[in-house]
């Protein structure tokens, strides 16, 4: 008679230390659907602690909501299974077969609705969320048993044709009573009934004392197969939950070795910069997304006589040399721009929503604080850069971008080096 949310409670509440935890993982696969069509979106630049804590707050709303809404809905099919068994109990009283007064039955029957009101509300305003089963299992399954058991002390004859309401309460128990709780309430359905008989039996108003000590053997071997059916399927169920969360470890292990080898991908070795094909697509993606009258600057950037560097010092000082200016250029660039190397010496720099000035003073920036590096252990007497700039607008190809830049770029080295030249130029000037 009383209906448990037991299975999907189970799902949510893992045991664990006692204790019974929340599985997001389940509820967000559960919730997917509704979450695709919202209006969140989450830039490549966000940071990992805020993200984190971002799905830490939503996960507990969450949470707490999904697990309300199954757990209503639950009581709901529960209410609906005593409504059916109170019209079969109605149906006896009609049929002679219930000896009660009309009275009192009208007045179990308020009870009955007064139990189910109190549980609804203690559901409905969230009340159960402060037990460690939210789902108040083994107190739904103890009432309804104690109904049950109110119904069959009352019956004649018919009494067997009920009993099946006992097993009925015991598997909504099934997935998520412990084995000690259903065992306790298979012996008290057991006790309540053989107690039922032998007071009929002691004050001589048992009929037919055969037939009910077959019913109570029945009941036994039923309540004896129900126990054991419970301990293998929860057994079978803790074996699926642990292959499951061994599963869930390798694909997160999994996950972190494809972003390991994305980040491998990538990533220049020497520098830790992002490589050529990885900066195109980035630059790419960039330019996609750009806005009517916003313009990004676009950098190509030329190490000077770093051939002379590699064969007067060896390949060992290029390397120290090309490692200084990884670390030079992240220092003078903003967190949102976008620097690469772009092959031997060259390295690319896309700065997104510049200017003409603001991309010429961070190039320059750049370009005096190259010239300031100090290399322990390395004697070069000067250390300097050249740059070609240009402006990327809505619609403009990354090809032509990168091929303006690197013609600026020529010109700069054509006119002595160490120097900053804009595509945007008048070159006979």
């Amino acid at each position: 008679m009383a209906f448990v949310g037991g299975e999907v409670a189970k799902e949510v509440l893992l045991p664990g230390n006692g204790r019974h935890v929340f599985d997001a993982s389940f509820l967000f696969g559960k919730l997917n659907g509704h979450l695709s069509g919202s209006p969140l979106k989450w830039h490549p630049a966000c940071r990992v602690g805020h993200s984190n804590s971002f799905f830490r707050i939503v996960s507990q709303r969450l949470t707490h909501n999904a697990i309300q809404q199954l757990l209503l809905k639950r009581f709901a099919l529960a209410a609906g299974t005593y409504a059916l068994a109170l019209m079969l109990l109605w149906l006896a009283f009609f049929t002679g077969h219930y000896d009660e007064s009309l009275a009192r039955m009208a007045v179990g029957t308020g009870l009955v609705i007064i139990s189910q009101a109190a549980l609804f509300a203690v559901f409905y305003s969230g009340c159960n969320l402060r037990f460690s089963d939210p789902s108040l299992t083994e107190v739904q399954v103890l009432m309804g048993l104690g109904w049950q058991t109110w119904l069959i002390a009352n019956l004649d004859e018919a009494r067997g044709a009920f009993l099946v309401f006992y097993v009925l309460i015991l598997l909504f128990g099934l997935f998520h009573l412990s084995r000690r709780a259903l065992t306790r309430c298979a012996l008290l359905v057991f006790f309540s009934f053989s107690a039922i008989t032998l007071w009929e039996g002691y004050h001589l108003q048992l009929r037919d004392p055969a037939l009910a000590g077959l019913q109570a053997c029945v009941l036994l071997i039923v309540l004896i197969w129900l126990v054991l059916y419970a301990r293998y399927v929860q057994a079978s169920r803790q074996r699926m939950r642990q292959r499951r969360f061994a599963l869930q470890a390798h694909q997160d292990t999994l996950r972190g070795m494809m972003r390991q080898l994305e980040d491998l991908v990538a990533t220049d070795e020497l520098t830790g910069l992002f490589n050529r094909r990885h900066f195109l697509r980035l630059a790419s993606r960039e330019l996609s997304a750009m806005d009517a009258g916003v313009m990004h600057g676009l950098a190509l950037i030329d190490l000077d006589h770093f051939k002379r560097i590699n064969d007067v010092h060896g390949h060992a000082a290029g390397d120290q040399v090309l490692q200084a200016f990884a670390g030079v250029a992240t220092a003078c660039l903003r967190d949102g721009d976008v620097l690469a190397r772009y092959g031997g010496e060259e390295f690319v720099v896309l700065v997104p929503d510049c200017d003409a000035e603001r991309l010429t003073a961070c190039c320059e920036r750049l370009r005096i604080a190259f010239t300031d590096v100090e290399l322990i252990g390395l004697d070069v007497a000067h250390l300097s850069l050249s740059v070609g700039m240009t402006l990327l607008e809505l619609g403009d190809d990354l090809d032509d971008a990168l091929q303006r830049a690197d013609q600026a770029l020529y010109r700069a080295k054509r006119d002595g080096r160490n120097r900053c030249a804009a595509a945007w130029e008048n070159v006979d000037a």
